[in-house]
């Protein structure tokens, strides 16, 4: 199995989406993780998005790289720019793909009301799960 890492700055939305479709589209060929930078904690909105997509990723942890029970990854994912520049080190062996997500809380950020909120999370929800789906692709 492939061991595959999303990581992005809080491990609240982004990288939790993108663990969650992985694991529901792909559960036999990867074994995915996420972590984050800092841990800011579950998003209640990427909790409801994907359990909307009937994937439930309420019981996932937001973490650290460091709170992270194993730390070898065939590849490391960073989905923001974030992330990216501040990517901690991994083993020679570890390949790195970069892929950027808007960030949904700041999409949302001028909402007017909790649905259109929710819509951005949608939007993010969709392009991550577009983007794991031809994850084949991606992977070098």
């Amino acid at each position: 199995m492939i061991r595959i890492l999303f990581l992005c700055t809080g491990n609240s939305c982004r990288s939790q989406m993108a663990e969650g479709w992985l694991k529901h589209l792909r559960p036999d060929d990867f074994e995915v993780y996420s972590a984050g930078i800092e841990a800011h904690g579950l998003n209640p909105y990427a909790v409801q998005v994907m359990a909307e997509a009937s994937i439930d990723i309420s019981q996932q942890l937001s973490q650290t790289v460091d709170q992270l029970p194993e730390r070898q990854f065939e590849y490391v994912i960073t989905v923001c720019d974030h992330a990216n520049e501040v990517c901690p080190v991994f083993p020679a062996k570890t390949k790195f793909i970069h892929h950027s997500f808007e960030d949904p809380p700041k999409l949302a950020a001028n909402a007017s009301n909790e649905e259109e909120a929710l819509s951005c999370y949608r939007k993010v929800c969709e392009d991550i799960k577009q983007f794991v789906q031809e994850i084949d692709s991606a992977l070098i």
